[in-house]
């Protein structure tokens, strides 16, 4: 196992203590440590490196960092591990914690500085830099030639930037400042990525727990939903629903969180007609032969009838058009999978017409558009291709369709300790973010935009 790999793998492991980070002009220089540690961790033989003990300095902001190294099968990795900072913005009435130190050095804390190196060699092959108290997110380096190296910004498994080119050498980089290193990728360096400021966030962590107290009163009912007069019904019927019984299905439930967000405005909720009737381009003339049958289309057509009465009411009518707010942004073109235990690089094809996005990269897809939209959330149509099976009564079973079958509700933003978060609600429960996408391996999702507002009332 790559040496990388192993420090992956034990971070993962590592309690989340994450802390309040600083702008990443305002990170610590330690390329004077660097300059002292050189001959001894960074250029010495591996041998002598790895008998080292861990060794703690003092950076002349007074910061601490721990020096040591992990040994790998081939390779070996010296670690510059920052001292993790915490604390915390004002929130509502509580107010703000000053940045402190915690006495622990998990590796991936703000200004952490690592170099691979070959066990037989000597030679340096990878430079890693966390710019954020996140182990997901960081800038590493690569040599090109002997006066190149190649630089990459990698945010939740996705390359955002890869192998660009730097008119600087692998080695110089182990002493030179951080910000230098970044001045010479110049405007190429997605620097917003890694500045985040969680006040942005503030109605994000408002919806979060305004749904979280109203879902509880709520139950789960297959075909479930509230009409526009408050009665429980099922979609397909518009029949009621037994009281003792009702609740929501997915899509009803996210006609439940639209509603809420739309009442404090309009006075009304939304009518279930409306919702199901077919919006934008989809399909085909073959497609249309089924549609009664097999109704691929209906959680697209939810979605995208929910974010057009949402955008439309919140924003302005110019906003109802599918352009607007179905989101097709192609933020980075390579995504890392996990393939029978082995991470490799493959390339992803970003937005796809009739699909959406592949499920592998909707985390960092939802990450960078927490940054470059700060002021919304998400409705997901969950969606592959489907036969329905031979049986007695269909011996030829029906041809593969694309299917949306399900929809939900995800929330990207950063809480109140700068930590990037994903609030996933859907079938009227809260679920974690791991289980929606595990549970979907090789689907695809297809988003809407939705406006975040404060007042929220179902």
């Amino acid at each position: 196992m790559p040496v990388i790999m192993l420090v992956f793998l034990i971070f993962s492991f590592i309690p989340h203590i994450y802390s309040l980070d600083l702008p990443t002009t305002q990170i610590s220089d330690d390329s004077l440590l660097r300059i002292k540690l050189k001959e001894t961790w960074l250029t010495d033989t591996p041998n002598r490196v790895l008998t080292r003990r861990i060794a703690t300095e003092t950076l002349e902001s007074g910061e601490k960092v721990q020096v040591s190294a992990i040994e790998g099968k081939d390779e070996f990795m010296v670690i510059l591990s920052r001292e993790l900072f915490n604390g915390r913005i004002a929130v509502d009435n509580s107010p703000a914690v000053p940045r402190m130190g915690t006495g622990q050095f998990p590796g991936w804390a703000q200004g952490s500085w690592m170099l691979t190196r070959r066990k037989d060699t000597g030679a340096g092959t990878l430079i890693r830099i966390f710019l954020r108290s996140d182990q997901y997110a960081y800038i590493q380096f690569r040599p090109l030639n002997a006066d190149k190296c190649q630089m990459d910004v990698v945010l939740y498994g996705s390359y955002t930037v890869r192998s660009l080119p730097l008119g600087v050498s692998f080695d110089r980089l182990y002493t030179m400042p951080l910000n230098d290193i970044l001045k010479l990728a110049g405007d190429k360096f997605p620097r917003r990525y890694f500045d985040i400021d969680p006040k942005f966030y503030r109605d994000h962590r408002r919806l979060v727990a305004q749904i979280r107290g109203n879902i509880k009163e709520l139950k789960f009912a297959d075909d479930g939903a509230i009409d526009e007069n408050g009665n429980y019904v099922f979609i397909e019927t518009l029949k009621p629903q037994k009281p003792a019984s009702a609740g929501l299905n997915c899509s009803g439930f996210t006609k439940w969180l639209i509603d809420g967000i739309l009442r404090p405005v309009t006075g009304a909720r939304l009518t279930i007609a409306q919702l199901k009737a077919p919006f934008g381009d989809r399909g085909s003339s073959f497609t249309e032969l089924w549609e009664e049958r097999r109704d691929p289309y209906f959680g697209l057509d939810w979605i995208r009838n929910l974010a057009a009465e949402a955008n439309g009411t919140l924003r302005s009518t110019s906003y109802r058009a599918l352009k607007e707010f179905e989101v097709r942004s192609d933020n980075f073109s390579l995504v890392l999978v996990n393939e029978n235990k082995t991470f490799v690089t493959n390339n992803y094809p970003g937005f796809l017409e009739e699909a959406g996005y592949g499920i592998e990269g909707i985390h960092p897809l939802l990450y960078t558009l927490a940054v470059d939209e700060p002021r919304s959330f998400y409705l997901a149509a969950v969606n592959t291709e489907i036969a329905a099976p031979v049986t007695r009564t269909n011996m030829r079973g029906t041809p593969q369709l694309r299917q949306y079958f399900h929809v939900a509700a995800l929330i990207p933003y950063f809480d109140e300790y700068g930590i990037f978060r994903i609030a996933v609600f859907e079938s009227a429960a809260e679920t974690s973010f791991t289980a929606f996408r595990s549970r979907y391996p090789g689907h695809c999702v297809n988003l809407v935009q939705i406006p975040v507002v404060s007042a929220f009332d179902p």
